[in-house]
């Protein structure tokens, strides 16, 4: 934190003061505290998982809080694609609606990626410059480095300032900022090492491999930034002296910097932590509310390598009715609904619809996904309803039907098919969800052993293995 406060425009403590009326009081003062006391980069980009965690403070009381404050203007979300190899942001978006290319290249690493909400895309929160203007707000004024870390790289990628300089100290040969139409030349001596290039600005490099015998001889390479953002290839030379001519043809500046792709640059981006996915933020309850009908454009379909499922139906629910009669049948459906909500919500899941009597929810995990089915069947237990439960993780679509935010494709199909074996109080549930790991861990706690059937879904054409979770 800062050693002196900064002040916070009556207007957002107003607005503080909205954010306390729908988010956790004590995370909300949390933040409040960061506006308010933090140092600039704490309030760029800031990791909610992080922020959690430091805080010691619920992950999903904390998504929920950011998103609310994001809502109400006081932090900006941002969407940033990045590269699963170096965690650099190759692309940054207000919305998810602004992802739309089919891939994304990253100069750094020389890959293509296809972008998937599972680790590709980065969801960070940035105060508002209404609330408190920080230097990220004017990203052209940062030095090189700060740029590096408050810009080019992710939210996941961890800086200890110490490590961060020693790092620096090792691996950069030279560096050097061109304004628009600058041009300079650098005179290096090149090590016997791979060699690169890189603009993070642009996103351009230039890659040399350096090997053979050693020269005194001066070798010359040119590097012309433009706005085609590209590698440029690997060019071979020698180890000795290097003139370096680079000529800034963009309208913006470039930050050179002339990498030693070794060990110690490999270690550094090899030291990631968890950040928060888009995934992650999609089934987030707090989300779903807020931005279902507007989390993307009606032509996106953007994937997810892997989302659990669960699908739930009352039975019997018509019965009771003629029982009871319809207003104590309505109000007991409605405490069902309640209990169903509170369990997804203590698991990290999110609603996605409800039909009638029958309800979709997501989870980041299979083990929620567990632990929310059992939860659901516990809240349920003794009463004169009896809830049928169907789970199954795997790849999907997310997509905007009947204009809010949706799932497609086989993964889903099966969930709601599994959930139509049931038929008493057991949980149906494939194998990617039972053999999971930390699921297999939550059913030996509680005793539980699945025994395994195999059925005929609508759909698939071989037969299926299932669970029953008694």
């Amino acid at each position: 934190m800062a050693d002196t406060p900064h002040p916070i425009a009556d207007e957002a403590r107003a607005r503080f003061s909205v954010l306390r009326q729908s988010a956790d009081a004590a995370v909300v003062a949390a933040i409040e505290r960061l506006a308010a006391e933090g140092e600039d980069p704490a309030l760029n980009r800031v990791n909610a998982l992080e922020f959690a965690a430091r805080h010691d403070l619920n992950e999903d009381k904390v998504l929920g809080a950011f998103v609310h404050a994001s809502r109400l203007g006081l932090f900006d979300m941002s969407w940033n694609l990045l590269c699963p190899g170096c965690g650099g942001v190759l692309d940054a978006n207000a919305t998810l609606k602004s992802v739309k290319r089919t891939e994304y290249n990253c100069a750094l690493c020389v890959a293509d990626y296809e972008p998937t909400l599972d680790e590709m895309v980065e969801v960070s929160f940035t105060v508002n410059p209404r609330v408190r203007r920080i230097t990220a707000h004017d990203p052209d004024k940062l030095s090189m480095w700060d740029y590096m870390r408050q810009v080019f790289w992710s939210s996941g990628v961890v800086f200890d300032e110490q490590s961060f300089d020693d790092v620096v100290r090792e691996v950069v040969i030279d560096s050097v900022e061109l304004t628009p139409g600058e041009k300079c030349i650098l005179s290096l001596q090149l090590p016997s090492a791979f060699v690169i290039v890189f603009d993070p600005v642009t996103h351009s490099s230039q890659f040399i491999d350096v090997k053979g015998e050693p020269t005194r001889d001066r070798q010359e390479l040119s590097v012309v930034y433009n706005k085609v953002h590209a590698h440029t290839g690997t060019v071979e030379m020698r180890p000795g002296p290097l003139r370096l001519t680079l000529e800034n043809r963009t309208d913006t500046r470039v930050l050179t910097g002339v990498f030693v792709a070794g060990d110690a640059l490999h270690h550094f981006l090899g030291q990631k932590r968890h950040f928060l996915t888009a995934k992650r933020l999609l089934t987030n309850q707090a989300f779903q509310d807020i931005y279902r009908t507007d989390a993307l454009s009606v032509d996106q379909r953007l994937k997810i390598t892997s989302l659990t499922f669960l699908f739930s139906d009352l039975k019997g629910s018509t019965e009771l009715y003629e029982r009871v009669g319809d207003l104590v049948a309505y109000d007991l459906v409605r405490a069902h609904f309640k209990a169903l909500n509170e369990a997804v919500a203590l698991e990290s899941g999110a609603v996605v619809k409800t039909i009638g009597d029958a309800v979709m929810a997501t989870f980041p995990t299979p083990e929620r996904g567990l632990a929310a089915a059992l939860r659901m069947r516990e809240a349920l237990a003794g009463g004169d309803l009896t809830v049928k439960i169907g789970l199954h993780e795997g790849p999907c679509l997310a997509v905007m039907l009947n204009e809010r935010l949706d799932y497609f494709g086989q993964t889903v199909n099966i969930a709601a098919r599994v959930q139509g074996l049931a038929q008493s109080r057991s949980i149906f549930a494939t194998r990617p969800v039972v053999e999971h790991p930390a699921a297999a861990r939550i059913l030996a706690a509680a005793g539980l052993v699945p025994a395994l059937q195999s059925a005929t879904l609508r759909g698939i054409t071989d037969a299926f293995a299932v669970y029953e979770i008694p």
